[in-house]
């Protein structure tokens, strides 16, 4: 008698069912930024004091980033997109690595730590798997603020010497603008005794919200948002409130979202500054767009093809390098799109292959000669901005798409689906 395999977990996996070559209209709401939120929580653990969060997405790394503050002692209460959090007294300086291995941003949490308890002893992090990412740079700061740093078995352990247990301030020149490794030294300069100055610091808006956060919780940080940040160390921070940035990584999506499908469609709450080299491109492939003081009105045109090389803020964000490209795979003309921050991130480019787009690589340059329809296939997100690519080119594909690796788009998109549908789009999660 032969018995039946049982299905597989990939086949029992939910995904998005989306049916292609529905127009978009109204507006489309963006929530808080993933990216800033996660590093804002573990700015919690510098204080006794309550600090309130709103404008918190909810997202799985907000839930994985709960767990882990929760982990270490922190008391957590979440109502909506509020949450409060309160580190009077810190039972442990270990994350666990069964927490941390899944969450990139927890390993910046070690600087918080360290500042607060003069010991801290962290997992190296996991994550979306689109490159090494190395915290060299994080180490390299914490050491030069006088910690004793040391990486045995995919574990970083750092201890301040000395009876104070404070670390002193310096100065760093960071090798790269690496985001996370300025947030890091950034958390832990703020109660160090002394001025610490960071040099080629990285100059995103999440680190510009995270020195905006320390300072309403007591810290003397200027500099924020250009190369060069100025720490000068106190003694306690306290609580405050606080709310998260809008997300510029899911308000360029959902402007791509309109151009892709050929809509006029609103996206806000934006801040265009924050995206000024996306809005850039949107111009230059054809999109007109209309700036208000809460978000953006887009109207896309004929587009066409244009070149993108990502770069460190200001520049173009590798976040959206892959939602950018599925609009390209639609576009009049050839695009040429360089990846320079991550050597691992055009996965996506098989998938949108196997919905007809013609796109030839090279090292991590990407040729896009655009084509005139995309045709519907069961495709995979292969981590978080993979997975929105292939939504987006879901939007446009004739026929029904199935998007799988939702675990991934669950991670930075808050109810996509849901948004996606109340403007228009003919889509719905399934377990099959």
């Amino acid at each position: 008698m032969t018995t039946a395999a049982p299905p597989s977990q990939d086949i029992l996996k939910p995904h998005l069912a989306i049916a292609g070559g529905h127009k978009l209209q109204g507006e489309l709401r963006v929530s808080g930024a993933k990216n800033s939120a996660l590093v804002l929580m573990t700015a919690s653990l510098l204080t006794s004091e309550r600090l309130t969060l709103h404008n918190v997405p909810p997202l799985t790394d907000i839930d994985g980033m709960e767990s882990i503050l929760v982990s270490l002692g922190v008391k957590v209460r979440r109502r909506s997109e509020t949450i409060e959090l309160q580190a009077s007294s810190l039972t442990s300086a270990e994350p666990p690595y069964k927490l941390v291995n899944g969450l990139r941003a927890s390993f910046f949490a070690i600087g918080s730590i360290l500042a607060r308890m003069g010991y801290a002893k962290v997992p190296l992090p996991g994550g979306c798997r689109i490159g090494a990412r190395p915290v060299v740079e994080h180490i390299r700061g914490l050491k030069a603020l006088g910690a004793l740093v040391t990486v045995e078995h995919g574990v970083v352990t750092a201890a301040v010497p000395g009876e104070s247990k404070r670390l002193k301030g310096a100065s760093i020149v960071l090798d790269c603008p690496s985001v996370g490794a300025t947030e890091t030294i950034l958390m832990a300069a703020t109660l160090a005794e002394g001025i610490s100055v960071i040099e080629n610091a990285a100059q995103e808006p999440e680190v510009q919200d995270l020195a905006n956060l320390l300072n309403a919780m007591g810290a003397r940080i200027t500099g924020a948002g250009g190369p060069t940040i100025t720490i000068e160390g106190v003694e306690t921070l306290h609580g405050c409130e606080y709310s998260v940035i809008p997300d510029r990584i899911e308000a360029g999506t959902f402007l791509l979202a309109a151009a892709i499908t050929r809509s006029r469609l609103r996206v806000a709450p934006v801040v265009p500054d924050h995206l000024s080299a996306v809005l850039q491109k949107l111009r230059d492939c054809g999109c007109v767009l209309e700036i208000d003081e809460e978000g953006i009105t887009i109207t896309p045109g004929e587009i066409k093809g244009v070149d993108i090389t990502t770069q460190p803020f200001p520049g173009f964000p590798t976040d959206l390098q892959a939602p950018f490209m599925a609009l390209l795979a639609t576009a009049n003309g050839t695009s040429v799109i360089t990846e320079k921050i991550y050597e691992n991130r055009m996965q996506h480019v098989a998938e949108l292959q196997r919905m007809g787009a013609s796109i030839r690589i090279q090292g991590n340059t990407a040729v896009v000669e655009g084509v005139s329809n995309l045709s519907a296939a069961p495709v995979n997100g292969t981590d978080l901005r993979a997975a929105a690519a292939m939504v987006l080119a879901g939007l446009v594909a004739r026929g029904s798409s199935q998007v799988r690796g939702l675990n991934h788009l669950d991670r930075g998109y808050a109810g996509i689906e849901a948004k996606l549908r109340a403007c228009g789009a003919v889509l719905e999660r399934l377990l099959s």
